[in-house]
This record gives structure tokens, sequence and C-alpha cells, in this order.
């Protein structure tokens, strides 16, 4: 395969309409993702060669979202169609009309496990901060006498902690937003703040099954058992301690600035924050015991919610309308009771979280999963894999598949890993784990928690944000690997 894309390479650019024209012949073929067929090894083609630009010019465009003050899911959208269209023309001119159509449904599949999980997760998040949770917690913590500092590292610590429980994507969200709410106005200290976060949430999510769809496809192929994991524990911390203490440096040991006046959770807060652990809690008994998908448990809570809502409405409009609807003389007043009514719902709508869920995230979710999924189709990652284990050695490609997960989402990655099936130890079955896990956080857009707070804290973290800081989450990236192969050793 490199010779055929070394000479591929040598092509002139005219030549690759040309190809793109012809009949598609089949290689040695992989087991499709439906078991039904066999995929097309389309990588040296004119096909795939398109595909795969098209990719690179969507995710560059992604990048310098700051420069072109473009939304990132526009350019990722659009190839997303456009990759699957070639995909499909690529089958078509073999003569099968089936497999792309199979092969797209699959990751439409995945994508809307994905997107319903985050609308649950971000609805609960949008309630909670609609009933002051988030700025009650600031205010508290501003009178605890914390500083900036202070609040920097008991989020951060919270989300390490939290993740390997209720996963770093839900995790980034809601500590996220105690930061924003922290340090509104303080730019600096919501970008650190936003970083801090997210390295955190990817390395407590490492070391758990449950921290993550990568652990958690591990966990159940079996190359890893539930205690094992927690052999990744010290160098999970590690990753995160490194650029934690140096990002720490930079924030100064002021105290925010506190509220005018006193905040009170409105009527309900606390209940939607026991709804929405008791929604992580089933979310994870159904996974592990019954084995259904997590988005079941999270739609489940998605719905207690909407049902909590409408027994506030109903509450507000029992306690409030006595005292407001009667006039001066104490009689009842239907017009101001009509006021009152709409008041009552305008001030708790549930539908209004919903509105505020940043859809733009939820897009670049989609066409990343279709435009990766689809070069997967198309051969690439399983001849990455192939090309890095084969010629590097389990070691080199282990510590690569990190970089490349910070890249390229981390499950498709694992997923062609895990195909694969290389002959490693267990030590380095591990290091794969905590590196699809971790390497996410070198970019922003490397894991679902970055992507996420990205859209939360739209304009403050951003791509190169994160980037000015990409040298310092690196240097935890090789520690915790340090730290493995130094506490492991005998694993590996």
């Amino acid at each position: 395969m490199p010779h055929i894309l070394e000479r591929f390479k040598r092509l002139p650019l005219a030549w690759i309409g040309l190809i793109l024209m012809l009949p598609v012949t089949a290689h040695a073929g992989e087991t499709s993702h439906t078991g039904t067929s066999s995929l097309v090894d389309l990588t040296g083609s004119g096909y795939g060669m398109a595909a795969l630009a098209l990719f690179v010019v969507a995710y560059g465009m992604v990048i310098f979202e700051e420069v072109l003050h473009m939304r990132k899911s526009k350019p990722v959208l659009t190839a997303a169609g456009l990759i699957w269209m070639i995909i499909a023309a690529a089958y078509a001119a073999a003569g099968d009309t089936h497999t792309a159509a199979a092969e797209a449904r699959h990751h439409l599949l995945e994508f809307s496990e994905l997107m319903l999980f985050l609308l649950a997760a971000m609805t609960y998040i949008n309630t909670m901060e609609e009933r002051n949770i988030f700025h009650w917690l600031r205010a508290k913590l501003v009178s605890s006498g914390m500083s900036l500092r202070g609040v920097f590292w008991v989020t951060g610590l919270l989300a390490f902690l939290i993740s390997p429980v209720a996963d770093n994507l839900t995790t980034a969200l809601v500590m996220g937003a105690v930061s924003i709410a922290v340090g509104a106005g303080n730019k600096k200290f919501v970008t650190v703040s936003c970083i801090n976060i997210v390295i955190a949430a990817n390395a407590g999510g490492a070391f758990s099954p449950f921290g993550d769809i990568t652990t958690l496809m591990v966990w159940q192929s079996g190359h890893v058992t539930f205690g094992q994991f927690f052999d990744l524990f010290l160098p999970s911390l590690i990753n995160w301690l490194v650029p934690a203490f140096l990002m720490s440096l930079t924030i100064p040991r002021i105290k925010p600035q506190a509220a005018a006046e006193a905040v009170t959770v409105k009527m309900g807060g606390f209940a939607v924050v026991g709804l929405f652990i008791a929604t992580i809690a089933l979310t994870v008994t159904i996974h592990n015991t019954i084995h259904l998908p997590p988005v079941i448990g999270m739609m489940t809570g998605l719905g207690l919610l909407k049902l909590y809502g409408f027994h506030i409405k109903m509450r507000q409009r029992k306690l409030v309308l006595p005292l407001l609807t009667i006039d001066t003389n104490g009689h009842s007043n239907p017009e101001l009771e009509s006021a009152v009514k709409h008041k009552i719902e305008k001030d708790f709508n549930i539908f209004e979280s919903f509105e505020r869920i940043e859809w733009d995230t939820l897009m670049f979710f989609y066409g990343v999963v279709l435009c990766v999924g689809g070069l997967g189709t198309l051969g690439y990652l399983n001849l990455t894999s192939h090309l890095m284990y084969s010629d590097l050695g389990a070691m080199t490609a282990n510590v690569l598949v990190g970089l490349f997960s910070s890249i390229v989402d981390n499950i498709p990655v694992m997923f062609a890993v895990l195909n694969m099936n290389p002959e490693m130890s267990h030590g380095q079955w591990l290091l794969v784990t905590l590196t699809a896990g971790v390497g996410g956080s070198l970019l922003s857009v490397g894991s679902a928690a970055g992507v996420a707070l990205m859209g939360q804290a739209r304009g403050t973290y951003t791509f190169m944000a994160h980037m000015r800081w990409s040298w310092a989450v690196a240097l935890g990236y090789a520690a915790s690997i340090g730290t493995h192969i130094w506490i492991n050793a005998d694993l590996m």
C-alpha cells in the first residue's frame, strides 16, 4: 500500500478527475460495521484522495475559525455530505448500491446516540443555570474567601474526580458553567480554567470504563477488566497535574468580585440538581447491568425533568396567583390573573432550555462523526493502524494514537485499533487506553469535552486559546506515559 500512495502522490492533479471516473477495483476487503458485506479499500483511488482532501480543507477551516469568523459546523457539515456522496459513487461504480448506505446509517446511529445524550445533558445544564444554581455556587465560592486560583484548582479537581462516573463530557459542561459564572468578565481566567477542566475531565475519564466511550470500548472488548483500569489512576493524575500547575502560575490570587446582592436559588433548583445526579446514576446502572445504551438513561432523565418542570409551573401558579391577582378592593381581577399566568409560564419554560442549546456544537459533532466515519469506510483508519503497528511497533504506535486522537476523534481511532487487534502485552493495552483518552486534550477539538466547552464559552475558550497551552498539555502527556511505563513496568 505505501508504494501505491507514493505513486499517487506523483500524479498531476488533472489526473485525479479522470481517476474518479474509473470503476473501483476491489482489494482485500474488511468486514463492514453492518457485518453484511466486505468494504473496498479505496485509499489509493481518486475517490479516497478526493474525500481525504475535503476533510483536510474542512478541518483547516475549523482550526482558523477565529480568523474566518465562520462557525465550525459549516465546513464539516458540507464536507460530510460530499464525502459520503463520493463513497456512494465509488461503490455504485463497482455495482454495489447497498454498502455505502448501510455504512452511512451505522454512523448516523452513532451520532444520534451522541446527540440525544448531549441534548439531555445540555438541557439539564441550561435549566440549572436558569434556576440560578451556578450563580448561587459562584456566590458561595466568593463568600468563602476563595481566590481565582483556588477556584481553578477546585473545579479541576472536581472534574477529575467526577468524570470517572459521570463521563468527561457531562463533567466538563457542569464545571465549565461554574468557572464561567465565577470568572464573569475575566476572559483570561475563564480561558485557562476551561483548558484545565478539559484536561482534568479527559484524564479522569481515562481510568474508568464509564469515563469515556473509548474506555468503554476497551472494557467491552475484554482486553482490560474493570479493576485493571485503576492501574491508570496515577498516570492520569500526572497528566492533569503537570499542565494544571503550569497554568495556575498565571492566575493571580485575587478574589472574584462579589455579587451586588444575595443570590437565591429559584423554586425547584436543588431538586433539578438531584434529578441530574439521579439521571447519571440511572444511566450508569442500566448500562452496566442490563446493557442498554447510555442515551436511554439520559433521555429518561430528560422526561423526568420535563415532568418536574410542569410541577414547578403548577406550584408557582398555586402559590403566586392568590397573592397577586387580588385588586385593592379584595376582588379577583381576571385581567391581572391572565397577565400573571403568562408571566409564570414565561419565567419557567423547559423549552427555553432547549432553545439555548449550542446547536452549532451538535452540528459540528455530526460533521466530524460522518467525515471520520467516511474516511474509515474508505480504509484510511485501517491503513494507518496497520502501518503504525507493523512498522513502528506497539510502544511508538500507542503514543501516536494519542496524537491522532487530538486531530481525529478518538472513537474511530480506538475502533480501528480494536478492529485490527494487534498482538500486545497487557501494559500496552493499558497504554493505548490512556493515550486515546488523554491525547484529545492536546487540542480543543480533540475531545467531546473540548468541543462542548468551546460552544459554552463561545468567543473566550477557542481553538487558538487552547493552542497557546498545548506545550504544557504535551508535557503532561509525556509525563503520564513515563509514569505508566515506570509504575506498570511488570505489565509491559
